[in-house]
């Protein structure tokens, strides 16, 4: 944000200003979205536990069991074969592996069931090996399907008492049952494997979200300490606004330099320092009232006191004149110098008596190029005199002002009066009318009197416009105190300025009267006046 200060206003212009709500907000705003998401991924991953132990539970377990169960039944089928042949009693062993061929495909069924709860419901990948560990299943229990056929050739071979072929029978059996076995292993470990592969997973997910969690804490420690050194700085200024209020409150008004911040807070102090501004404006535009109503009243009482004492020593002085007769020698020249102070205080009371009676500006519409221009013609013979040229710069199609001609002549002719006064070797007076068109109304016309004298210190144009103050020997400091008084009252300002190359000008805004429809184009018109 930055501030520019004219003569009476402290405007702002903030390009991309960012409010303190806005960057507290955006700070939580962070925090919140980095929660969220940590949460976010807490509950996927607990979700994705909570999933693992069901399939852990409900799947993988009852299958694990299904699978032991089968190699445990291969690992029984086993033991009786290694002493079928010399069993006292074949007989009752034959039950025993009946009882076992009846019992083996509700095993596999089991088995196949286990694979289709542990898989079914998985990733692509999962029912694929669920598939194919079902397959495997299948054809390990129709490859120890054929073992019925062995155990009937078995035990027929033990009731006729043929050892030799009831030993090559039960080599067999023992064989198969030796691959089957080794099948139902491999599917043992491919199914111990996809455990294990979901175990990691879960772990895995364990440690990134404790990392997150870590990670996470660890962020919401730095922002909120950075959130909280952010504000701490933010709000910073309000405590600078409080004091310097404090001060204004204890009668401080002069203007303080302002650090511009992006924010609300560095717009409120730049706008309490114009306030500041503005209410030392409005007491220095107090004290000069107060000091014209002192003027006006002590006008008042020395109009009442001396005027009409300089009035009889006026007439005295006329008559000690025609007493005298002659126009030369010492006595007359006496005379004369009092004539010339008696004239001098008499003109001073009227200075002071126009102050205290000024009456409120009688408001005409009135062409100002007009009323300047005959004002500039009307000291034409006096400016020739003292070998000053002058020009005048009217601008075509002014609109017209409300104003009293007669108090605008009067400061138009002091004026120019006091530029003539500061060229006393001559030079060049420039005078001219143009209106300010602003984006916005009101629209204002200017009025410039520019002379090409020495110019003044910056110090001196200060304090051009107090009452009193004068860099004259004889000037008594009130001639642009009423100016500007004049001007006030009309709505308009006056300023003193440096000129360039050399010189000073005085330049007078007074707001325009001009009506809605009427726009017409600019256009220059000069006119020059010489000697």
């Amino acid at each position: 944000m930055t501030a520019q200060r004219d003569d009476d206003n402290l405007t702002f212009s903030s390009p991309g200003r960012r409010s303190v709500t806005q960057r507290v907000t955006l700070s939580y705003l962070i925090v919140t979205v980095a929660f969220s998401f940590v949460a976010g991924w807490n509950v996927f991953a607990l979700r994705a536990a909570t999933q693992e132990a069901e399939l852990l539970r409900s799947g993988f377990l009852p299958l694990a069991i299904a699978l032991r169960d089968t190699v445990r039944d291969q690992d029984i089928w086993s033991g009786q074969l290694n002493h079928v042949t010399t069993a006292l009693n074949p007989a009752i062993n034959r039950v025993w592996f009946d009882s076992a061929l009846v019992a083996r495909p509700r095993s596999f069924d089991d088995l196949r069931a286990a694979l289709v709860r542990a898989f079914g419901d998985q990733s692509p990948e999962l029912r694929e090996l669920g598939q194919r560990l079902s397959s495997e299943a299948g054809e390990i229990e129709t490859f120890l399907g054929a073992d019925r056929e062995l155990i009937a050739r078995l035990f027929d071979a033990l009731s006729v008492r043929d050892a030799e072929r009831a030993q090559a029978a039960r080599d067999e059996l023992v064989r198969r049952n030796h691959q089957g076995r080794t099948r139902l292993a491999g599917l043992e470990r491919t199914v111990n494997s996809s455990v294990d592969a979901v175990l990691d997973d879960a772990r895995s997910r364990e440690r990134i979200a404790g990392r997150l969690l870590v990670l996470s804490a660890a962020f919401t420690v730095i922002v909120g300490l950075s959130v909280a050194l952010h504000a701490r700085r933010l709000l910073t200024p309000l405590g600078a606004v409080t004091e310097r209020a404090r001060a204004v409150s204890r009668g401080d008004l002069t203007p303080r330099a302002v650090v511009a911040n992006n924010d609300e807070i560095g717009e409120l102090a730049m706008t309490f320092e114009s306030m500041v501004a503005a209410i030392a404006r409005a007491n220095a535009a107090l004290l000069v009232s107060e000091r014209l109503a002192a003027i006006g009243k002590l006008a008042a009482q020395v109009t009442h006191e001396v005027r009409n004492p300089l009035s009889s020593l006026a007439l005295n002085v006329e008559l000690l004149e025609e007493e005298l007769g002659g126009r030369e020698g010492e006595a007359f020249a006496l005379l004369e110098s009092i004539k010339t102070e008696v004239e001098r205080l008499t003109q001073l009371t009227e200075k002071y008596l126009s102050m205290a009676r000024r009456s409120s500006p009688d408001f005409q519409e009135e062409d100002l190029g007009e009323v300047v221009g005959d004002a500039l013609r009307a000291t034409q013979a006096e400016l020739a005199s003292h070998e000053i040229e002058s020009q005048l710069s009217i601008e075509d199609d002014l609109p017209p002002v409300l104003l009293d001609e007669a108090q605008i002549r009067q400061v138009m002719l002091n004026l120019i009066r006091n530029a003539r006064e500061a060229m006393p070797q001559g030079g060049e007076l420039c005078v001219g009318v143009r209106a300010l068109r602003p984006p916005d109304p009101p629209e204002l016309l200017e009025v410039s009197v520019q002379d090409s004298g020495a110019g003044m210190d910056d110090e001196t144009r200060e304090h051009l416009f107090e009452p009193f103050f004068t860099t004259k020997r004889n000037g008594n400091g009130l001639g642009l105190a009423i100016k500007q008084e004049i001007v006030e009252a009309h709505g308009g300002k006056i300023r003193c300025e440096r000129a360039e190359p050399r010189g000073t000008r005085f330049v007078i805004e007074v707001p325009a009267r001009r009506a809605p429809e009427a726009a017409p184009e600019p256009a220059r018109a000069e006119a020059a006046l010489s000697r």
